[in-house]
């Protein structure tokens, strides 16, 4: 079985439990819908490829599903400056991929890792970083890896072997990318934000104390005999 389908159905385990809840909240994702789309990509990687064209096809589980989950997330976002942004982040992810698969060997064997986790750990980190948002990391992790294997099924249609977008591995790519992505930004974020807390808390705490001092400096005692001749 494909190490991302595998790593879908872990990933589908940890929703079922509520373990991802807020990451999925912060996509404004539900549940059931992430459930739906993880089990589209796992039965469509099975189904036969779908002909595009002299020799390029395209698989449903790695090449359709993706698509149509980064342009709804797209479409869902906030913000125009966010989706702009996760467009322009995805078009450089997936340069970066095309051209680290052209001057990198990719033939199994040939690197300390395999091909297809090296590219996706790049992608993931690019993604992360012009991304920034969790939604646009991961629209940038798993769209980049598509847009990088499209550009390069464009350049085999005139050769004797045919091509298939997302297929050969591309699902475990699409998949571990867009996991390294939305954890970069999880992990990265969120100790950002206990490390803000943590100082915020700190200058709470002091202009508090020092608006007391303030308080306490500029309060004047009564006066001997003030009570009764208030009470007067």
């Amino acid at each position: 079985m494909p190490a991302g389908v595998i790593l879908l159905l872990l990933i589908a385990v940890l929703i079922y439990f509520g373990l991802l809840q807020r990451v999925l909240d912060r996509m404004h994702m539900t549940d059931i819908m992430a459930i739906i789309f993880i089990g589209a990509m796992v039965v469509g990687s099975f189904l036969p490829n779908i002909p595009l064209g002299t020799r390029v096809s395209i698989n449903i589980g790695g090449g359709i599903i993706p698509i149509i989950l980064a342009v709804y997330l797209i479409a869902t976002s906030d913000t125009n400056a966010e989706k702009v942004r996760s467009i322009i982040a995805s078009i450089i992810t997936g340069a970066a991929v095309y051209i680290a698969g052209k001057l990198l060997p990719a033939e199994p064997g040939t690197m300390i890792i395999d091909p297809i986790i090296a590219f996706a750990v790049l992608a993931g980190v690019i993604a992360y970083v012009f991304g920034r948002s969790r939604r646009g990391a991961f629209i940038a992790g798993t769209l980049g890896i598509i847009i990088s294997d499209i550009v390069s099924a464009l350049g085999v249609t005139a050769r004797p072997i045919g091509t298939t977008i997302g297929g050969a591995g591309i699902i475990d790519a699409t998949v571990i990318s867009g996991v390294i992505a939305v954890g970069l930004c999880e992990i990265v974020g969120e100790t950002g934000e206990r490390l803000k807390g943590g100082s915020w808390a700190k200058k709470k705490s002091n202009e508090e104390s020092s608006l007391t001092s303030m308080l306490a400096k500029h309060e004047k005692p009564l006066e001997e005999g003030e009570n009764s001749e208030r009470d007067e």
